[in-house]
């Protein structure tokens, strides 16, 4: 796993290294796009960045949160137009019934805008959570603008972040990695309550 974090830090900063404000906005796309690439590298060596004088903050921020609207809207219709129709026929065998979604549509007409805007600050979940709410089909300007806002506010905390650390940002990735495992086995922990609610709910049918 070191291993791979490593080779993937590497890659990040390569990127951003070669191609500046784009390749932030590029790889905060593909963070949201449900690609697991790290925005607690892309974002603190970005910040460090601006410690050394090579960019500028506000620019880092912006570019940072606009790469994350692109990759959730892409995201969004991915769920939109190939999630629902999948789950819709094939949702029994992942445990995911009618009611389901019909539940998860209610949530989301109630509670989405909330839910996307405080999940846009969680590790591990703002990955996600964008497909989800296409297959809800949550309303897109909603959506939207409560995404550009939490992922502005993250983009902030972890660009200041590179920047108070300086040459010295590497160190803030041991502790956002521990909270990514903590948010990583409470959604494992409800994945395998989900599976075994349908189970047993399947054998009193």
């Amino acid at each position: 796993m070191e291993f791979i974090l490593e080779w993937l830090s590497s890659i990040i900063i390569s990127v951003i290294e070669n191609t500046g404000y784009a390749g932030i906005a590029f790889l905060m796309a593909l963070e949201s796009a449900n690609i697991p690439v790290p925005s607690e590298i892309i974002m603190p060596f970005s910040g460090y960045l601006v410690f050394s004088g090579e960019f500028n903050f506000t620019w880092v921020v912006v570019w940072g949160a606009l790469g994350n609207l692109v990759g959730s809207i892409v995201s969004y219709y991915l769920g939109y137009f190939g999630g629902r129709p999948m789950l819709e026929k094939y949702g029994k065998f992942l445990f995911i019934t009618k009611r389901d979604l019909e539940l998860s549509d209610r949530w989301f007409r109630k509670y989405g805008t909330l839910t996307i805007f405080v999940s846009r600050v969680l590790p591990v979940v703002r990955t996600f959570i964008s497909f989800p709410a296409g297959i809800a089909r949550m309303n897109i300007w909603k959506f939207s603008l409560y995404t550009f806002g939490g992922a502005l506010i993250w983009s902030y905390v972890l660009t200041y972040a590179g920047v108070i650390m300086g040459e010295n940002w590497t160190y803030l990735e041991v502790y956002f990695r521990k909270f990514d495992w903590l948010i990583a086995a409470l959604v494992i922990l409800v994945a395998g309550w989900w599976i075994w609610r349908h189970a047993r709910n399947m054998k009193h049918l």
